[in-house]
């Protein structure tokens, strides 16, 4: 066991080391504010504090961890071998910076509680995080430095032990448009109709008249295919359909359409099926509950996982909201429109609401990157090679890399054929 000497056991302390160091390291760790404890243990022990007792193993804390709510904080960036850091510390401390304070600010997403400006979906943008000035985004920072904390113990310690979990592929399917003109109903397919016709598009003309006549699939319907590649390659697929009403931004099939319900409970057999909350849900917190519900109920088993339409978290009410519907885990913790890890880690972590001082009981697992981020890209190579890039970082970690695609654009009239993409991904990434 790594024992850790801090001159106050704080929720923020506890949160931080156990994620640093279980979660992302596998290694047991127990916390002590007692000095004799403290020089008694005979195993790996590290002090966090302000002064070294004695010629342990230190790392010098600032007052992050020990402060209470949001306060200013300052970043001056440096460097930690050639990864950037900040808080930096004293020639003392055997790690240069307060790594601690540092992964504790980035995984609570601290910088998202001081003022910002909101786009326009009410989200945080990539441009007003620090991961994004200071050019690290594409970085999991939290568990490369956790990784390069480790060759410095074992320096120390050699006999320390670690569990940690493998590198991990997950590829998410978001459905919050599961069918272009199928399954619409006779009032809403012929509005879309004339509206295709008033702007004289003949191709969606015809492809509605296609798939009315039944000889052609609707081309957002490739869930057989996307489950077929699963089987091929026994990658963990997740889908998550959204599960709404009518609204303007949520304008996927009536949850009441028995063919619509016929296919989630379809997927279902091979897959996990879980809730893209809609847009409206992510204000209501009723009908959260409600789609939750009534989703649960024709997959018949419990939803316990959700992703937010449009990746729509707003800290803290988001997860607050999951918590009190009983959701377990959320994949919404990313960018629409970069590549990059908006907590700059690839480990799943507890969320820890700073208002409350408490780790909430909802595990976040980041994706890195979503598809559309990848529309603005002209050339496939370039596509490929930057996320190449990012994919040697998390597998260097141990971390999981999260893809986020839609059946909407893998099924879409495009230049690049995204299928034929994400099959390669599939290929690429998976171990």
């Amino acid at each position: 066991m790594l024992l850790i000497y801090t001159h106050k056991i704080t929720p923020r302390v506890t949160y931080i080391t156990r994620q640093l160091f279980t979660r992302i390291l596998g290694v047991e760790i127990g916390h002590t504010t007692a000095v004799e404890d403290f020089i008694k243990h005979k195993g790996p022990k590290i002090t966090y504090t302000r002064q070294p007792l004695q010629n342990e193993f230190f790392i010098q804390s600032s007052d992050l961890l020990f402060q209470h709510g949001i306060e200013e904080v300052e970043i001056q960036m440096a460097t930690w071998g050639e990864l950037p850091c900040f808080f930096t510390s004293g020639p003392r401390s055997n790690v240069p910076f307060d790594i601690l304070a540092a992964s504790f600010y980035l995984l609570s997403r601290y910088e998202e509680y001081h003022p910002h400006v909101r786009d326009q979906h009410g989200r945080f943008p990539p441009g007003e995080s620090i991961a994004f000035q200071k050019n690290f985004l594409r970085l999991p920072l939290v568990d490369l430095w956790a990784d390069k904390l480790l060759e410095q113990l074992r320096e120390r310690f050699p006999e320390i032990l670690t569990d940690r979990s493998p590198y991990r592929f997950t590829p998410i399917i978001d459905v919050t448009t599961s069918h272009c003109y199928a399954h619409r109903g006779v009032f809403r397919g012929m509005a879309g109709f004339l509206l295709d016709l008033s702007r004289l598009k003949f191709k969606r003309i015809w492809e509605r008249l296609r798939v009315s006549l039944k000889p052609a699939l609707d081309p957002y319907d490739n869930f057989d295919k996307l489950i077929a590649l699963e089987q091929e390659y026994k990658v963990r697929t997740m889908f998550f359909f959204q599960f709404a009403e009518y609204s303007t931004y949520d304008k996927n099939v009536s949850p009441n359409n028995n063919a619509f319900q016929y296919l989630i409970k379809s997927v279902a057999d091979y897959c996990i099926v879980s809730l893209a909350v809609s847009y409206t849900a992510a204000e209501e917190p009723e009908t959260l509950k409600e789609e939750k519900k009534r989703l649960s109920a024709v997959i018949h088993r419990p939803v316990a996982y959700a992703r937010m339409r449009y990746n729509r978290v707003e800290i803290p009410r988001t997860y607050r909201n999951l918590v009190d519907a009983e959701f377990s885990r959320d994949f919404s913790m990313g960018y629409t429109h970069e590549i990059g890890f908006r907590a700059s880690t690839c480990t799943p972590f507890f969320f820890y609401d700073i208002a409350l001082e408490t780790q909430q009981p909802i595990k976040i697992c980041p994706f890195a990157f979503h598809d559309y981020a990848l529309t603005r890209y002209t050339s496939e190579e370039t596509l490929l090679s930057d996320l190449d890039e990012v994919f040697e970082h998390v597998k260097s970690v141990k971390g999981r890399l999260i893809s986020v695609f839609s059946n909407e654009l893998l099924g879409g009239d495009q230049k690049i054929n995204w299928l034929e993409l994400y099959e390669k991904i599939i290929r690429r990434f998976h171990a």
